[in-house]
């Protein structure tokens, strides 16, 4: 006999399932569905950054059956980010697991073809990747918006509001030798790739030193 199962999960123990609950319950009675809230009703309080939770790997290994169904509110009770989704949703579909995603109804596979289901599957994979695109955009934005915000110290680098340091790579330092290698450098006793080796300096560093040495004399 098919049956109905539900999985709910937060990452803490502070966090509470009662939203995920109060969705699962009202889905259930206005689709006539009868479901054990103890037994049939899987809650978790684990972190989705790993799959080491253990009433999911029984749900999923033990419980589950061909032809059964799973309900979650959010698509991301099956995982943290978007890769572990994507193989969890898979793995579901090879079992022959009907899932039904109360906040995004159109990822519904209960009732549907194989082709629908495909084409949902399809549906989900694109979503994945634009919700994965999106949050890098959003993260890229949050930095930008970071690092406008900074104070600007007297070389002109952004300071971290966090660290109270420069942000960017270090200036170079100059050599302990540098007024001797410069010198006879400036004054063609030796050459620049001379100069170079005496100092330790590779060429870029180099050049960037005279620059700056130049512009405080």
């Amino acid at each position: 006999m098919k049956k109905t199962y539900a999985y709910v999960r937060v990452s803490t123990k502070e966090q509470s399932l009662d939203r995920q609950l109060e969705a699962i319950n009202a889905y259930c009675k206005d689709n006539n569905i009868e479901i054990d809230q103890v037994r049939e009703i899987i809650q978790e309080k684990k972190s989705g950054k790993d799959f080491n939770r253990e009433r999911y790997i029984a749900l999923k290994e033990t419980l589950l059956r061909e032809g059964d169904t799973l309900i979650i509110k959010e698509l991301d009770r099956l995982g943290r980010d978007m890769a572990m989704i994507k193989e969890e949703w898979q793995d579901l579909q090879k079992k022959g697991i009907e899932i039904v995603v109360i906040d995004t109804p159109i990822l519904n596979t209960v009732g549907k073809t194989d082709l629908e289901k495909t084409l949902i599957a399809n549906i989900v994979f694109e979503l994945l990747s634009y919700m994965a695109e999106k949050e890098r955009v959003k993260i890229r934005q949050r930095q930008a918006e970071g690092i406008a915000a900074m104070k600007v110290g007297k070389n002109g680098k952004k300071i971290s509001s966090k660290t109270k340091k420069y942000i960017g790579r270090p200036e170079a330092e100059y050599p302990v030798n540098w007024e001797e290698g410069y010198s006879k450098w400036k004054s063609k006793e030796i050459t620049a790739v001379k100069a170079m080796e005496l100092m330790n300096l590779k060429k870029n560093s180099f050049y960037k030193l005279v620059k700056r040495y130049e512009e405080s004399k």
